[in-house]
């Protein structure tokens, strides 16, 4: 895996975490009747509940393969190897 898809991969798990946090918390401060009503949850809540928990765990998944792309680029005692294909640096 190169460099450039281990980082976009790391960062579309970073980003997701971001977005599902900050929709779980306005769908648990939801003041419209969509999420709660007689202050219990409803099917809206569930369901968006649900899709929430799924790109939290999809987003770990992407992110963690992201960061083991990037840590598999390091070469051995931490040094780092220069992408495949730029033609620098020893082949493998």
């Amino acid at each position: 895996m190169t460099r450039r898809v281990s980082w976009f991969l790391l960062a579309f798990g970073v980003w997701s975490w971001f977005i599902w946090i900050t929709f779980v918390r306005n769908l648990v401060q939801d003041a419209s009747g969509l999420a709660f009503e007689d202050g219990d949850p409803t099917a809206y809540f569930w369901v968006h509940l649900t899709l929430a928990v799924a790109s939290f765990l999809l987003g770990t998944a992407i992110g963690v393969l992201g960061l083991r792309g990037l840590l598999g680029l390091r070469g051995p005692r931490g040094r780092r190897e220069p992408d495949a294909g730029t033609g620098t640096g020893a082949e493998r």
